[in-house]
């Protein structure tokens, strides 16, 4: 069982076979062009929404944090509109005279013309 050989043949160089070598050489370069003008143009396509996917979660968490930050400094804005409502109530206290002579006597130990103050103990609730 020998190999079967191709008798060499040699071929002509007519008109119709260089056109068709001509066209099959310009087939395989458009085909080769286009393979690389495709690679190009994925490879292109994978960076962009690479850089898109990993823009929108950064943003996305960014967005996160400033969502939670916002919900804190809410809640911190409630409790000083609370603790500026009390001050206020207190500033219009203070602006009172009655009031005034109360808290002179009750914390510093004023006392008008003919009066007495006395201070008594309270009583400890735990004895020992």
């Amino acid at each position: 069982m020998s190999a079967i050989k191709k008798p060499d043949v040699a071929n002509l160089q007519t008109e119709y076979n260089i056109k068709q070598e001509a066209n099959s050489l310009s087939a395989a370069r458009r085909k080769k062009l286009l393979f690389r003008r495709l690679t190009l143009f994925f490879l292109f396509a994978f960076v962009m929404g690479f850089i898109m996917i990993s823009t929108l979660i950064s943003q996305s968490s960014t967005l996160d944090e400033k969502i939670a930050e916002k919900k804190k400094l809410q809640v911190k804005v409630a409790s000083l509109q609370e603790k500026e409502k009390e001050l206020n109530d207190q500033i219009v206290k203070l602006q009172d005279e009655d009031y005034l002579a109360k808290l002179a006597r009750k914390d510093l130990f004023l006392s008008e013309k003919g009066e007495i103050i006395f201070n008594i103990p309270e009583e400890k609730e735990e004895k020992k």
